[in-house]
């Protein structure tokens, strides 16, 4: 505790931190929920933040390609494309769902394979077999998009990013607890 206490020494913004990690714990831990409650309204929220992300991406990039160099032919190519493809998303947004669907696959699968081959180079050492049960989950969840695609997107997505939010949410109050000890220590 003694570390923390001298890495968050201010009262004030231990004050701060603690109430507003607080504040947005409850509300990631609701959003979580809700989430896992509904995934397939989350799925489609989480597809259509992507696809505003990809435009807004499309007309910064065109910006900085008419900045920069007007006459950057792939600067305006990748532009085009993605505005192009932001457009398609925000027309039809089951498609955006489907498109997220992939990407999550080629994820977990990487993901899987990264901690399997973690897991065998640590394989004589404790608790080496972890890293080798998340590279199978992430491979069965990888195999579950790919096998369900597009339909398991539509649950998959919106409920991971649940899982994901609500977790979140958790560490977010147990850290506002935290930094309210720290702050009684001081």
């Amino acid at each position: 505790m003694v570390r923390y206490s001298l890495l968050l020494g201010n009262k004030d913004l231990l004050e701060k931190f603690s109430k507003s990690s607080k504040i947005f714990g409850i509300i990631f831990i609701l959003l979580g929920l809700g989430g896992i409650i509904f995934p397939y309204v989350m799925s489609l929220t989480t597809a259509v933040m992507f696809t505003w992300l990809l435009l807004f991406s499309a007309f910064f990039m065109g910006y900085h390609t008419w900045q920069t160099n007007k006459k950057d032919w792939l600067g305006w190519l990748k532009t085009i494309i993605f505005l192009i493809v932001g457009i398609l998303m925000l027309i039809n947004p089951l498609s955006a769902v489907g498109t997220l669907g992939i990407l999550f696959a080629i994820y977990f699968f990487m993901d899987s394979f990264a901690s399997m081959a973690l897991a065998f180079e640590l394989r004589p050492e404790k608790m080496w077999w972890m890293s080798l049960i998340n590279g199978i989950l992430s491979f069965v969840i990888g195999f579950y998009f790919i096998v369900g695609w597009p339909i398991s997107s539509m649950f998959l997505i919106g409920f991971l990013v649940g899982i994901s939010l609500f977790f979140d949410g958790i560490v977010l109050l147990s850290l506002g607890n935290a930094a309210k000890e720290i702050k009684k220590e001081l």
